[in-house]
């Protein structure tokens, strides 16, 4: 249903306006408000914030027409109105729409041309509406998927290229607070939570520095990927600023003597990149899997609070970068041989 405000010092116009628009009234299309000058209208407004429609004369005493529409363009940006109105002289004409009049009809009012006049109106506003509610969505979208996954939606035709995947070249980091879970035997689950996006915000930060995206939050770890040149030193560079950061973080409070640090497992290698899902259900994850992910998370299980650990494929590629100390070999799950690792110091 649209609400439209009526403003106008003609009492006879109520009436005539409830005859003329008697069907749509009945029907529930159209619900009407109505106020005899500029300051009822605004008092009206405040009561019924949910009108979508103004329809004014410019002659009213107290506040007239042109005065209202100054107003209504300060506060409230999304309606539109339309001046109805003996004077319709160009300068009257000229002076409403330049305050914001979407319209302006001459009176005797021609009611056949007021309704076409105010189906276009409100077309117009519920297009703005969309638009808006549209932005906020996207806004919306912004704070729960990575900017790489809306670039991807961007870049194809993405409803035929939903499921489409590729295989990429990149580096996976999986970084976990280590011992988080203690905490909340002693704190407020609203506490926990706050604490853990501070945590998180301090890791995804370093992350994005070195352009990696985050792929996911698990729990109290997070999953980072990084493509592109350098991605392994990125991401090295990444990890040990995210440890550095966190290390020097305070403990929770006098009565838990939490100290936060992390446990860290990168892994560089070929992984598929794309869409995980069902599309039926229209559930999908825009992720990377394969073994080369699946040996940093291994990794990462494997390191020990304030450990960065990588594999020696990775070693061999930036030994000559970084200061490495070899940790020896680790069982891993699912592999037949164990896999040599190396903690990255700085």
């Amino acid at each position: 249903m649209t609400k439209i405000l009526v403003v106008d010092d003609e009492a006879d116009l109520e009436v005539l306006v409830k005859q003329k628009f008697r069907r749509k009234i009945r029907e529930q299309e159209y619900e009407f408000v109505f106020a005899a000058n500029g300051v009822e209208a605004l008092d009206q407004l405040e009561k019924h914030t949910d009108v979508d429609v103004v329809l004014s004369d410019i002659n009213m005493p107290e506040m007239d027409g042109l005065t209202l529409l100054s107003k209504l363009a300060e506060t409230h940006a999304i309606l539109k109105s339309v001046i109805i109105s003996a004077y319709g002289d160009m300068e009257n004409i000229r002076i409403a729409m330049n305050r914001g009049a979407f319209d302006f009809i001459t009176k005797p009012v021609d009611f056949k041309d007021l309704e076409i006049t105010l189906e276009k109106t409100i077309k117009q506003v519920s297009q703005m509406r969309e638009t808006l509610r549209a932005i906020k969505e996207n806004n919306i979208l912004k704070m729960y998927v990575d900017e790489t996954v809306l670039n991807f939606m961007g870049a194809r035709e993405f409803e035929s290229a939903i499921t489409a995947n590729e295989t990429i070249e990149a580096t996976v980091a999986f970084l976990d607070i280590c011992g988080f879970t203690s905490i909340s035997e002693n704190e407020a689950p609203d506490t926990v939570v706050t604490l853990l996006n501070n945590y998180f915000d301090v890791m995804a930060k370093e992350i994005i520095a070195q352009n990696g995206y985050v792929d996911k939050f698990i729990g109290d770890a997070i999953m980072a990927v990084f493509h592109g040149d350098y991605h392994l030193d990125r991401a090295i560079d990444a990890c040990l600023a995210v440890r550095n950061k966190i290390r020097e973080l305070p403990q929770v409070n006098e009565h838990v003597s939490y100290q936060p640090n992390v446990s860290i497992g990168i892994n560089s290698g070929e992984m598929i990149s794309g869409n995980i899902g069902s599309s039926s259900l229209r559930r999908l994850d825009y992720t990377v899997i394969g073994d080369s992910v699946n040996i940093a998370q291994r990794l990462q299980a494997a390191a020990a609070p304030g450990q960065v650990l990588i594999g020696e494929n990775s070693y061999e590629k930036i030994k000559e970068f970084f200061k490495c100390r070899k940790i020896g070999e680790i069982e891993m799950k699912n592999k037949s041989k164990p896999m040599v690792s190396y903690e990255v110091i700085e």
